[in-house]
């Protein structure tokens, strides 16, 4: 609707932008006839777009962008076409996706048999990887629980390794089980779980959660040329997908290092806010290392500010922390917390006074609510100040605690591409909860109804990378490839504008951006992302058919479709 009043918007609106005043200097580009989306504060559309020097000097009519139009500017007709604010990705692992695309990649295949297939010919294109190693395999192939004998017999001969696509769980072959000495005598490591023959005791060869880094901890580091060609495979993904800022959700002084680098030598094609990852195991004397490398790696793009904390697993391996019991057979279950609450409150507030931002992990509605009751210990011991600490998932919720993240002014950081009723929700999350219970499997609507601040993210490789894809996910609580038809949980469907803004200005705000990029405004930078449609225009159900045909990143294109020809002076 508000596209098709595009026109008289603009005529009204127009004079709201500044004017070109006294300024002689011309535009360096020039971006005119599109939809233009600005994502301000009231939601303004327009039609031409200037950009000198990197940022954003002129928003407004056709007919006012002639006077910003020089012998050297660069005209880009959009001839109706979207233009976006650059999209943010508040939770990502760009390094550990690029690493992984030159593994072993199971991600989006969906049987069994896909996957043994995909190994064997890995392996087989592989023969000098002394470890076999990757992931993406589907919690639905053999009932969550995959056998070592199965990767026994497509890798023989060395070790493997690979992660379930959630990574909270990894299947290991008997050479790697062996080299970690995992056997039947092994306990279960604090945090995490050994899969073991009901009747030999024998481990199976699935790993939960922290009994996963036994083996991986046995393989051979990642080179710091390989985080960095995997940082570079992570950021064509993102550019390709319009997004120009991130949340980098778990980093290591290797992470940090590669980020680094490539800020260095201005290869950093995003802005990275960096979330320093909490090891429980070490606690509070790890907390002087998060302050040296926050002053070490600061940079022109990246930015060591955030920690991140795993609270809790996920639902469907019964490691997602609840405060009531799953419904499965077997003694009463409840999942387990990473970070105790006596020792999460100590832990929030030390990081909260030293001004860090802080990124938590939290599925299960237990994992929730300690976390909410965390940062409230650390707000009132501190003083309540612009935070902006964030949870990523949120997957079941006590409907008590929405309030309170508005409240507390934590970010709901919300991955919309989950929030239907696939295999996962259907067959491995229900059964375990139960309907009551279910009803508050991604509340989207209620939390955003609730005033608190919603942000987007991917948490990709984990799932698509694509903002489109969780965008429509989330306005239509429907597969991607279901078309129109009865909602998932409707109560908690959200509209467009709302997961636009998710992903844009609310994502600049979890990242202290908000000020410079999210929105296309006079002295913000040119961060752009230009669409090959005007969503508002297309059936909610289409809008993953969308394409990416330019990013821009301070102006620089960084990504631009072979579909998007050159525009000239």
């Amino acid at each position: 609707m508000l596209a098709r009043l595009l026109p008289s918007l603009l005529l009204t609106l127009a004079l709201d932008y500044p004017a070109r005043a006294d300024d002689p200097t011309p535009a360096d580009v020039v971006y005119r006839q599109g939809a233009v989306y600005t994502v301000d504060a009231v939601r303004r559309w327009a039609e031409s777009v200037a950009v000198r020097d990197g940022r954003i000097v002129y928003v407004g009519t056709d007919a006012g962008i002639a006077s910003w139009i020089g012998a050297k500017t660069q005209t880009i007709d959009l001839k109706g076409k979207m233009l976006l604010p650059g999209f943010h990705d508040s939770h990502v692992h760009l390094i550990g996706g690029g690493l992984d695309l030159d593994e072993c990649n199971l991600f989006d295949l969906a049987t069994q048999e896909e996957v043994l297939d995909a190994i064997q010919q890995f392996a087989k294109r592989n023969p000098r990887k002394k470890w076999i190693r990757g992931g993406g395999w589907p919690l639905t192939m053999s009932g969550g629980n995959p056998h070592k004998s199965l990767l026994d017999k497509l890798v023989p001969d060395r070790p493997a390794i690979l992660e379930a696509f959630d990574g909270h769980s990894a299947w290991a072959n008997s050479r790697a089980l062996a080299i970690a000495g995992i056997t039947k005598e092994t306990p279960d490591p604090p945090r995490g779980k050994i899969e073991r023959d009901p009747v030999t005791g024998e481990p199976t060869g699935t790993l939960r959660e922290s009994a996963a880094r036994l083996v991986a901890d046995k393989a051979p580091p990642y080179s710091a040329e390989e985080f960095v060609t995997g940082l570079r495979r992570g950021m064509e993904v993102a550019s390709r997908n319009g997004i120009t800022s991130v949340q980098e959700a778990r980093v290591t002084d290797q992470h940090l290092n590669a980020l680094s680098e490539l800020d260095r030598k201005g290869e950093l094609n995003v802005k990275v806010v960096a979330a320093m990852h909490y090891d429980p195991a070490k606690g509070l004397s790890q907390v002087p290392r998060f302050v040296e490398w926050r002053k070490k790696y600061e940079g022109r793009r990246v930015r060591a500010t955030a920690v991140k904390i795993f609270q809790d697993g996920v639902i469907e391996s019964r490691t997602a922390a609840l405060l009531s019991d799953y419904l499965s057979e077997g003694p009463p279950q409840r999942g387990w917390l990473n970070v105790e609450l006596d020792d999460f409150k100590p832990l929030a507030a030390e990081l909260d006074r030293l001004g860090f931002q802080i990124h938590t992990h939290a599925i299960g509605d237990r994992a929730i609510q300690t976390t909410l009751d965390a940062l409230e210990f650390a707000q009132a011991r501190n003083g309540r100040r612009d935070s902006r600490h964030h949870i990523a998932h949120l997957q079941l919720f006590d409907p008590a605690d929405i309030p309170r993240l508005r409240r507390l002014g934590v970010v709901a950081n919300f991955q919309g591409f989950w929030a239907w009723a696939d295999p996962y929700i259907v067959d491995m999350t229900i059964p375990l909860l139960g309907p009551e219970r279910s009803r508050w499997l991604y509340p989207m609507r209620s939390v955003a109804n609730s005033g608190a601040v919603v942000s987007g993210g991917s948490d990709w490789p984990v799932t698509s990378m694509n903002p489109l894809d969780a965008i429509q996910v989330a306005i239509t609580r429907r597969g991607l490839e279901q078309g129109a038809g009865a909602a998932w949980s409707p109560e908690e469907t959200v509209d467009l504008a709302q997961m636009l803004a998710s992903y844009t200005i609310n994502g600049a705000y979890l990242n202290f951006q908000e000020k410079e990029t999210g929105s296309i405004e006079v002295g913000k930078a040119a961060d752009l992302v230009v669409l090959d449609r005007n969503l508002f225009d297309v059936s909610p159900h289409e809008i993953h058919l969308a394409k990416t045909l330019m990013t821009v990143l301070d102006g620089k294109v960084v990504y631009r479709s072979a579909d998007f020809g050159e525009s000239a002076p």
